[in-house]
């Protein structure tokens, strides 16, 4: 059985170049006992890719180099020598950047087909992004009703679930995103109160009129500029999600505005960094309350859908730049 793969050729120094990735093909041995194959149907590209290219502190190790490209994968069971995995399965989890990965099973688990809803947005909302959402805001923003809800990315795939479940809280939810197509669809098609958009609006002056009280949560995915502009904000006691901080993943020397720290402490601010596998034991609660909003209408998603695994690379490159508008998949074969 042979397929295509993406294997990391050198660590990136600042922006992703396409020489950091070697894309080629391959025979992968006969599975083993306790083995299954999927054929991937799409490919996860996620701004914790740059993370993972890189040597620095992580939550998980950093992909070796010359080792496939880490990602999340939906795909179909192929081929199976591992009990309980069935040939045409679908299978979601951890994976790589190939058209075929070979799995024990670990971090994979089945994807349940929701009536009435396409795959890519069943994988899109229930995998990582849609427990990201989750657990970010309701466990450590804890949304109470008429509190004002921040979101910065909010036209991406976390961003515009976390969004909607404030709304479902009772939340006046105010998102940041760039460009006024993005800016539209989250207050028009996901009912957000308003929403900031930055590449033309001087966004702390937009905040004061949006939300004079001042912000009670803030689910943070961008860091830099605009999250100094949240937090100077915020209302004492605030939460702070901290789901990322995209806008320095390429910096070569990242810095931290002076005073950040004395205003936190001053506003008596609880932040707390989080990655979606610290929520793993409880996925399937996320799955039944994110998939019993879908079915119910109150949940929508958008997703932007790549063709063609050769691609990955340049598509990748978009999530640092704002230009995916939704979650970003790879579709690597027909689903």
């Amino acid at each position: 059985m042979e397929r295509n793969v993406w294997r990391l050729a050198r660590r990136p120094v600042g922006d992703i170049a396409d020489s950091d990735l070697e894309y080629g093909r391959e025979t992968l041995p006969d599975l083993a006992d306790g083995q299954f194959a999927l054929q991937v149907i799409y490919l996860s590209l996620d701004p914790t890719n740059r993370i993972w290219m890189s040597d620095m502190e992580q939550y998980m190790p950093p992909v070796a180099l010359g080792a496939p490209m880490r990602a999340g994968v939906c795909g179909r069971v192929i081929a199976s020598r591992k009990p309980g995995v069935e040939v045409g399965q679908i299978m979601a989890g951890l994976g790589e950047w190939a058209d075929i990965i070979v799995s024990d099973g670990s971090f994979m688990s089945p994807l349940p087909q929701l009536p009435g809803i396409p795959l890519a947005a069943t994988y899109g909302t229930l995998a990582l992004v849609g427990p990201t959402a989750y657990f970010g805001l309701l466990d450590i923003g804890q949304p109470g009703p008429g509190e004002t809800l921040v979101v910065s990315a909010a036209a991406g795939g976390v961003g515009q679930i976390v969004g909607q479940i404030g709304k479902i809280k009772g939340c006046h939810v105010i998102g940041i995103a760039g460009g006024r197509a993005k800016c539209d669809y989250v207050v028009n098609e996901l009912g957000f109160d308003a929403c900031i958009d930055y590449k033309s609006e001087d966004v702390g002056a937009a905040l004061d009129r949006l939300a004079p009280g001042g912000v009670d949560i803030n689910f943070e995915q961008v860091g830099g500029p605009i999250m100094v502009e949240v937090v100077k904000r915020m209302k004492l006691f605030g939460r702070i999600s901290l789901c990322g901080m995209i806008s320095s993943y390429n910096d070569v020397n990242p810095t931290e505005p002076p005073g950040f720290w004395t205003m936190i402490l001053m506003r008596r601010l609880l932040i707390r960094g989080f990655i979606v596998t610290d929520f793993a034991p409880r996925f399937a609660e996320s799955g039944s309350a994110l998939a019993g909003w879908m079915l119910s209408g109150q949940l929508k998603t958008r997703q932007d859908i790549r063709p063609g695994l050769e691609n990955a690379v340049s598509a990748v490159k978009e999530l640092y730049t704002g230009g995916n508008f939704g979650k970003l998949l790879v579709e690597v074969s027909p689903p």
